[in-house]
């Protein structure tokens, strides 16, 4: 005879207020997914059954050390020194306090829940992407400062089906049927037709506490960016903002559409950013950025200062993939250099328009497809090295900055050799993050430079 499933709520040690709330809320919750973002950003880990959730937070759950430094095809990476040197070792990785959150577009009653990674000796692993953006945050708390972070995210909507070459086509028009062709940038129209979408995702992000603030259709067919509000708990701000992207990608694969982050999918249209907010409040609360227009306070001229300083360093971190350098075009909104400026979306760090108290860093440089930890911990260790050391920014642009300064056009190789060259990354974020992550990407781009394109067969099977 069959027995009724428990709907007994487990209180364990470790289990937080907050999450022993949001499990109570689902009393219907029959698996949860635990969730480990590797060096990618790619979500890794187990689905269980609820009754082990108990267990889970009583003594964790084992998973291979390698998982952190996979490389973008799930493989491991030798070269990080996490794979058979060390036996291939699992660790125990524990949940998040807090990170608990429902699945609201499963057919099956569903939780999933944050994890983080410890090292072997009872301490968390330093080189997991959380940990590093947490190290930089404890420095700031040193300093009686915590920073605020809102993240805003582009995207596009793309066809299920990729074209007879492989290739991802536009995806067809909820209400006219036909494949987007045009550019309608922030056109209240394209929010009308992708409304199911849209709604879709804010009642995914109102069910799991995603703060969400606004949608706008961007500047080529098919994308779209989502903004989440502030928060002055950066690393918060950040489980946000995976918990949105895979809000994203479920929400668009149940209506039959695909979405994608990729930083330039489009060779004939605009690429996907990933912008971060980013103003810092001193221990009474005051943001030590407020100023008017054209009049920074000597913490923001610094912390400008810093992340100019540290820009060529930490471009790894905001260009990870080979893909992320088609992004860095002339004349699409994508910044070329490190230049900075008021209200001027043609530079890399942007003084957005706001009341003085609102004075805030918007940091343009990174695309959608980096991991949000990393992108965040590199543009706050460069804001506070900036202002640690007094780092003076030059001149802001006003009007067109790709006419007025010197345009740069990236590349992944060089990136690569800065990463691993860089002392300033060794001391801001450890050795070890910096070789896992540093091999992590070299075995990637020698794998990638490894494959004959179809583009060199057209050009040189025939004609050389």
């Amino acid at each position: 005879m069959n027995q009724p499933r428990s709907t007994a709520t487990p209180s364990a040690p470790g289990m937080s207020a907050t999450d022993l709330a949001t499990l109570q809320a689902m009393p219907a919750c029959e698996a949860v997914d635990l969730l480990l973002p590797d060096m990618n950003g790619l979500l890794r880990g187990k689905r269980i059954d609820r009754s082990a959730l108990e267990k889970i937070y009583r003594d964790g759950v084992c998973l291979p050390m390698s998982l952190i430094g996979t490389d973008i095809t799930g493989n491991t990476v030798e070269e990080t020194g996490l794979g058979y040197d060390i036996g291939d070792e699992d660790r125990i990785c524990r949940p998040l306090p807090g990170s608990l959150r429902p699945v609201p577009w499963s057919p099956r009653p569903m939780a999933q829940l944050l994890l983080t990674m410890e090292d072997g000796a009872g301490g968390l692993f330093a080189a997991n992407p959380r940990e590093v953006l947490g190290a930089v945050l404890a420095r700031y708390a040193q300093r009686g400062l915590t920073p605020v972070v809102a993240v805003e995210l582009e995207f596009y909507l793309f066809d299920q089906r990729c074209d007879q070459h492989g290739r991802p086509r536009s995806s067809l028009n909820p209400v006219t049927g036909a494949r987007n062709t045009s550019t309608q940038v922030y056109y209240i129209e394209d929010l009308n037709d992708y409304r199911g979408f849209t709604d879709a995702v804010a009642g995914a992000c109102q069910a799991q506490s995603i703060p969400a603030d606004t949608a706008v259709a961007e500047y080529a067919p098919g994308q779209f960016e989502i903004n989440l509000k502030h928060r002055d708990d950066a690393l918060r701000a950040c489980d946000d903002a995976v918990y949105l992207k895979r809000a994203i990608k479920a929400v668009a694969q149940q209506q039959g559409v695909q979405a994608s982050f990729m930083a330039k999918p489009l060779v004939d249209q605009a690429g996907s950013g990933m912008h971060i907010h980013v103003s810092v409040l001193d221990g009474d609360g005051n943001n030590v950025f407020a100023s008017p227009v054209n009049q920074p306070t000597a913490a923001l001229r610094h912390a400008i200062g810093g992340l100019q300083h540290n820009a060529k360093d930490c471009l790894l971190l905001f260009a990870p993939h080979a893909n992320s350098y088609r992004r860095f075009v002339l004349n699409a909104f994508v910044p070329l250099n490190d230049c900075w400026g008021y209200n001027n979306r043609t530079v890399a760090l942007r003084i957005p328009h706001s009341d003085p108290a609102n004075t805030r860093i918007e940091h343009r440089i990174a695309g959608a497809d980096a991991n949000i930890y990393l992108v965040t911990a590199a543009v706050l260790a460069g804001m506070l090295d900036g202002i640690e050391r007094q780092r003076e920014p030059g001149p802001p642009v006003v009007g067109n900055a790709y006419e007025q300064t010197d345009i740069h056009t990236p590349y992944w190789r060089q990136a690569i050799d800065d990463f691993l060259a860089s002392n300033w990354i060794n001391e801001q974020f450890g050795a070890s993050f910096q070789h896992v992550f540093g091999q992590q990407k070299l075995a990637e781009m020698r794998r990638f430079e490894s494959h004959v394109s179809d583009l060199e067969y057209d050009w040189y099977l025939r004609s050389v």
